[in-house]
């Protein structure tokens, strides 16, 4: 094969593999009914607090979700499409697209269900009264409350520093914020328990204020004559780390009662 034909067999093998991922790339793009994920809770728990993938690129797999920032900077909401972050002095900022995360889980939202809250609930009585009205534990679940909430407690956490210390020890710098009577979004997702260490199984909620200058992560509410809409899903993808971190993670070393330190800030 003489160099000019070898060039353009080359060129044509190219073109058809750019083709076939241009292909793949839409079809990823119809399917909106999926849970996207970014690295595991054992990871986070573990420590391991910077990632390779920015915001611009997780926007393309969702319009809601929640998670943090590298370096474990705050807590993460995503409303409407858009990212806020929720530092350490309760403030939420936008978050740019070159900005990266360390754990995220965002979907595109689509209303499967309804349900009217009567309360008033507090936390616990909220998260129960939901799964009173799921018809199964074992999908995945995106709830929203947009409205009027009586009370809502969040914290953040602080930026770390390199050497990371694992999760449970961060959260011992948070700071909570309270607010009463206070308009907002809730978003949230219900994991089922088989996820083991690749999430939080039960509910995980962040909060953002009507005006998107404060929030945090859910740890104590107050809710009634509300409607929780609900997307459920069968379908979740998750992508890892691709970082020497996240290589060398021992996994499978989960520990529930450093979840549930983390999940409650206690």
């Amino acid at each position: 094969m003489t160099k000019k034909n070898l060039i353009l067999t080359l060129t044509l093998i190219s073109l058809i593999l750019s083709l076939g991922c241009i292909g793949q790339g839409s079809n990823l793009k119809i399917e909106k009914d999926i849970i996207y994920q970014y690295s595991t809770i054992e990871a986070l728990l573990e420590g391991i607090y910077d990632g390779n993938m920015t915001f611009g690129e997780l926007k393309a797999h969702g319009d809601y979700g929640l998670g943090t920032v590298n370096a474990l900077d705050g807590e993460m909401i995503q409303v409407d499409g858009k990212f806020y972050q929720i530092k350490i002095d309760g403030i939420a900022y936008p978050i740019e697209d070159n900005e990266k995360t360390p754990f995220a889980i965002v979907s595109f939202f689509d209303l499967d269900k309804s349900v009217e809250i009567n309360g008033p609930l507090n936390y616990e009585q909220f998260t129960e009264y939901l799964d009173e009205n799921l018809p199964t534990n074992n999908l995945y679940y995106m709830v929203v409350v947009r409205g009027h909430f009586d009370y809502i407690k969040t914290r953040s956490v602080p930026r770390q520093q390199s050497p990371y210390v694992p999760l449970v020890k961060a959260i011992e710098g948070q700071k909570t914020f309270e607010f009463t009577n206070v308009k907002g979004t809730l978003i949230g997702f219900r994991m089922p328990e088989y996820v083991g260490d690749m999430n939080v199984p039960g509910y995980h909620f962040h909060f953002i204020t009507e005006d998107k200058k404060a929030g945090g992560h859910v740890l104590e509410l107050m809710i009634q004559d509300q409607e929780a809409y609900i997307d459920y899903t069968d379908n979740f993808f998750m992508k890892v780390p691709e970082n020497k971190l996240f290589y060398n993670l021992n996994s499978g070393q989960g520990n529930e009662e450093d979840v549930q330190k983390v999940e409650k800030g206690k």
